[in-house]
C-alpha cells in the first residue's frame, strides 16, 4: 500500500491556508463536491506539488441493502482519474432506504447511519462493495463510522465485522479513531478490543478528528478540537502497526492555522509515541480475532430482510413511524433531532439564499418542515421541497407569520425549479408578467 504520510482534510474554507501549511504530505476532498471538468486551481496546484490528493465518498451507501447505483459509481471513478489519485474511500453505511424490496416510499437521510452487524447486513455489504470495485479504475478502502444508536440483536462486534469484510473481499479499511472513541461512549464498546480485531495489513490509512459530548453523547462533530482519548486510541494503533497515512478531519468552526498545526504535530506525536513502543515491546500483530464466518450466499431474501430492517429505523428517524422494537428510543430521538438539524445545516450551505431572506427565523422555519416532510432526493432538492412547502401553504399561514418573504422565496424558486433556469431577456419578462395578470383573472 502506498505511503501517503500526514494529511489534512481539504475544504474550500481552508483552501489556501493549506497550500501553505508545512509538512502536509497528501489531503482529503469530498468527492460530491468537486465536479471532475472543474477541478478547484487549489486542488490543481498541491497535486501539481506532488501533494496526493483522495476523493473520499458520503452518499453511495455501500452498507443499504440496495445494490450501487450506477451513476454515482461512475462519478466516483471520474473524481479518481481526474485528481490521478491512488485510492478512493467511501463508508460503511446506509444513507437511504425503502423502495420496491421494502414496498415503502423511499427516504434519505442526508447521514451515514450504521448497518447492523448481522449475517445478512455483511453479506449485503460484500457483494455491494464487490460491485463497487469492479466498477471504479483505482483500490477502494472503506470506512467505520461514529453511531448514536445501537442495533439490537447484533452478531459480531465491530472488529469481527471489519475482518471479515475484509477477508471477504480484499477491500482496504479506512480505520476513523474518532468514531471508535464515539462508539465508545455512545455504544459502550472497547476501542482496544476493536484494534485487536482488525486486519492491520488491511488499514489503508486514519481519520482523526474532534467531537463534543452533550448530555452523555458523543457527537463526532468535526467542529472541534481533537481530545485526548483520541490520540490515545491512535498510538494504540500505531503501536500495533504503522499506518500508511493519517489525516485529520474539520469541516467547520475552523480555528487558525496555527491551531490545524498543533493538532497536526500532536497527531504526529501520537503516531511516533505509537511507533516507539511497537519497536520497544515488539508488539505482536493481533491477527484474525475470532475468524471469518464464511461465505452464506445471501442473495435476495437477505438484501429484502435488509431492507425492511433499514427502512423501519429510517422511517421512524425521519417521518416520525415507530420506533421499531429493541432499539433505544431515547437515542434514536437524539439521532433523529440530529439528522434534522443536519439538514437544516446543509441546505443553508446548499442555498444560502435562505438563511438571508428569512433572517433568525430560517432554522426554525426549516425544523417545522422538516418534522413534516422526509427528504427524499439531494439536498438541492430539498431546499427546493422546502421553498416550495412554504409556497403552497401561504394560504392557510397565520398573520403572525407574515414576515416569511413570499414573494422573495417564489422568485428564488422559479428560478431553480425549471429544467433551464427563467430568461432575464426584457421581451421574456414582460410575457411572463403578462401571463401571471390574465391567469389572476
Amino acid at each position: 500500500m502506498e505511503r501517503l504520510g500526514t494529511g489534512i482534510g481539504w475544504r474550500p474554507e481552508i483552501a489556501g491556508e493549506v497550500e501553505r501549511m508545512p509538512g502536509i504530505d497528501w489531503v482529503e476532498v469530498v468527492a460530491e463536491n468537486v465536479c471532475p471538468g472543474h477541478v478547484p486551481e487549489s486542488l490543481l496546484r498541491l497535486r501539481e506539488r506532488g501533494v496526493t490528493v483522495v476523493p473520499h465518498g458520503v452518499a453511495l451507501g455501500l452498507g443499504g441493502a440496495e445494490r450501487p447505483d450506477a451513476g454515482r459509481l461512475e462519478a466516483l471513478a471520474e473524481r479518481a482519474t481526474a485528481l490521478r489519485s491512488p485510492l478512493v474511500t467511501e463508508h460503511i453505511a446506509f444513507v437511504r432506504a425503502g423502495g420496491p424490496l421494502s414496498a415503502s416510499p423511499r427516504l434519505e437521510a442526508g447521514h451515514l447511519l450504521p448497518v447492523p452487524r448481522t449475517r445478512d447486513a455483511l453479506d449485503v455489504l460484500c457483494e455491494n462493495v464487490r460491485i463497487a470495485q469492479d466498477a471504479l479504475p483505482v483500490p477502494l478502502a472503506v470506512e467505520n463510522i461514529a453511531a448514536l444508536f445501537s442495533w439490537p440483536g447484533e452478531e459480531m462486534s465491530e472488529g469481527q465485522f471489519l475482518y471479515d469484510l475484509a477477508d471477504r473481499t480484499g477491500v482496504r479499511l479506512l480505520i476513523d479513531v474518532a468514531n471508535l472513541h464515539t462508539n465508545h461512549v455512545n455504544r459502550g464498546e472497547d476501542p482496544a478490543k476493536a484494534l485487536a480485531e482488525l486486519p492491520l495489513e488491511a488499514i489503508a490509512y486514519v481519520h482523526v478528528a474532534g467531537g463534543v459530548e452533550r448530555g452523555g453523547v458523543w457527537h463526532d462533530s468535526h467542529a472541534h478540537p481533537v481530545p485526548r482519548p483520541v490520540l490515545d486510541i491512535l498510538t494504540d494503533l500505531a503501536s500495533r502497526v504503522s499506518p500508511p497515512g493519517v489525516l485529520l478531519e474539520r469541516d467547520e468552526n475552523f480555528p487558525e492555522p496555527g491551531e490545524l498545526e498543533r493538532e497536526l504535530t500532536a497527531i504526529r506525536e501520537a503516531v511516533e509515541k505509537g511507533a516507539t513502543a511497537r519497536s520497544t515491546a515488539q508488539a505482536k500483530s493481533s491477527g484474525a480475532g475470532s475468524g471469518s464466518v464464511g461465505e452464506s450466499g445471501s442473495g435476495e431474501p437477505a438484501r429484502q430482510r435488509v431492507a425492511l430492517a433499514q427502512a423501519a429505523v429510517l422511517s421512524a428517524l425521519v417521518a416520525g413511524t415507530p420506533v421499531p422494537e429493541g432499539f433505544d428510543r431515547v437515542r434514536m430521538a437524539v439521532q433523529a433531532r440530529a439528522l434534522a438539524a443536519k439538514r437544516a445545516d446543509v441546505v443553508a450551505k446548499v442555498a444560502p439564499e435562505l438563511p438571508v431572506m428569512l433572517g433568525e427565523r430560517y432554522r426554525e422555519v426549516f425544523l417545522a418542515h422538516a418534522q413534516k416532510r422526509p427528504m427524499t432526493g439531494g439536498y438541492r432538492q430539498d431546499a427546493l421541497d422546502f421553498v416550495e412547502q412554504l409556497l403552497l401553504s401561504s394560504g392557510r399561514r397565520e398573520r403572525q407569520d407574515e414576515q416569511v418573504p413570499l414573494r422573495e422565496l417564489r422568485e428564488w424558486w422559479l428560478e431553480r425549479s425549471g429544467p433551464v433556469p427563467r430568461s432575464r431577456r426584457p421581451a421574456v419578462r414582460l410575457a411572463r408578467a403578462t401571463r401571471r395578470v390574465l391567469l389572476r383573472r
